[in-house]
């Protein structure tokens, strides 16, 4: 993607708990000649020595998973917190902008075996059900529920190439005040934007 020089991020372990805390992205390839995108969860696992991956699973019923083949490259869209950002909050004249945090990533595809598969659905639920009051676990599922697993396809992206933007209001650090008490009047999306600007002055 198009990131000017003085919004790219290119602290990798900054941009990795990024990719932890917002893991909800976006898979792309080609469908018949079409982009093709599914919203899934796609989980970073870091490997020592070797190229570090996301993990993720999508329906055999999509179309794009007929798609998916070993060594094809595909694209993980991430996005962060953003928000319009009104030029009334400036000293001087300018037009408005919006500022956002997003991720990139390029990799190549490598389809799980079943038992990949199984061991990843299983991180996958124990990760998110800690915050549960309740939480559940597949050991505890029935046969029949988890038959289910049979409908979907598993894979890894072995990454190869990151692009990350934080695009913060950077050369307008004397508006920083200002843009920060407007946006923290607002929702829990330009409140986040609001804090990632705080982060940045320090």
């Amino acid at each position: 993607m198009f990131i000017p020089e003085h919004y790219k991020n290119n602290d990798i372990e900054e941009v990795y708990e990024f990719l932890k805390n917002n893991s909800f992205g976006i898979l792309i390839n080609t469908v018949a000649g079409k982009p093709w995108g599914t919203h899934i969860p796609l989980e970073l696992e870091k490997h020592l020595g070797q190229k570090d991956i996301l993990v993720g699973h999508i329906a055999k019923a999509n179309l794009q998973s007929k798609n998916l083949v070993d060594g094809d490259e595909v694209l993980c869209i991430f996005n962060g917190p953003h928000s319009y950002i009104s030029s009334s909050w400036y000293q001087n004249e300018e037009v408005p902008t919006w500022n956002y945090i997003a991720v990139h990533v390029y990799g190549t595809v490598k389809i799980q075996t079943p038992e990949e598969l199984l061991k990843s659905l299983h991180a996958l639920v124990d990760k998110y059900e800690q915050q549960s009051e309740n939480p559940i676990s597949l050991n505890n599922m029935s046969k029949k529920t988890m038959r289910q697993v049979s409908g979907i396809i598993g894979f890894e992206i072995e990454i190869n190439d990151i692009q990350a933007v934080n695009k913060l209001s950077q050369g307008r650090e004397h508006d920083h005040p200002k843009i920060i008490t407007e946006l923290e009047k607002k929702s829990a999306s330009e409140k986040a934007v609001a804090q990632e600007m705080k982060k940045q002055m320090r």
